[in-house]
């Protein structure tokens, strides 16, 4: 995995080969980013990176100068790999949670101005995502809201819908959290 750009863009960090998650290739996230910079300024910002899996998008978000980044991830492995690197570049801007996404989003009450959701496509509450989290404390008024998703989900007719955005077989819906 290598982050792209940034402070510590083209840092390289070996992925166990025991992690289930599905990273985001390297060309949907330089991609994405270049449309998220384009409509909101990362640095100083609080961002919130949902089944964050790799941590790939959290260092990215991280890398650009987000104030503080918070990376949501279940499983054991992928949390501790995101750890590890947390450990090697010594950024305390950086928070991991282990525990679901769901439950997070159903107690925190902190507002992120940035919210970034990679579930994984196959989960059963997949199409509830985007208006959990946009009826979420956790994405603050005018927030920004990514969700990464395969080509069966259309989420253009929701509330708050702005762009979507195709790269090969990756998908992202953005959305703004009404003030």
């Amino acid at each position: 995995m290598r982050i792209i750009r940034g402070k510590y863009g083209k840092r390289r960090f070996d992925v166990p080969r025991n992690i289930t998650a599905r990273p985001t290739t390297d060309f949907a996230k330089e991609n994405i980013f270049n449309v998220i910079e384009n409509i909101e300024d990362i640095e100083g910002k609080s961002v919130l990176d949902l089944f964050a899996g790799t941590g790939a998008i959290s260092l990215e978000f991280l890398s650009r100068e987000a104030a503080a980044v918070t990376s949501v991830e279940m499983a054991a492995t992928q949390a501790n790999f995101i750890r590890s690197v947390k450990e090697k570049l010594a950024d305390n801007a950086l928070r991991v949670v282990r525990g679901d996404a769901f439950k997070f989003m159903a107690t925190s009450r902190q507002g992120y101005d940035i919210v970034f959701a990679d579930p994984p496509y196959d989960h059963p509450r997949f199409a509830e995502i985007p208006s959990l989290i946009l009826g979420s404390p956790i994405a603050a008024p005018g927030a920004l809201v990514i969700v990464e998703h395969n080509a069966k989900h259309d989420f253009s007719s929701l509330p708050g819908f702005i762009q979507h955005r195709s790269y090969g077989s990756v998908n992202f819906s953005l959305f703004r959290k009404e003030q």
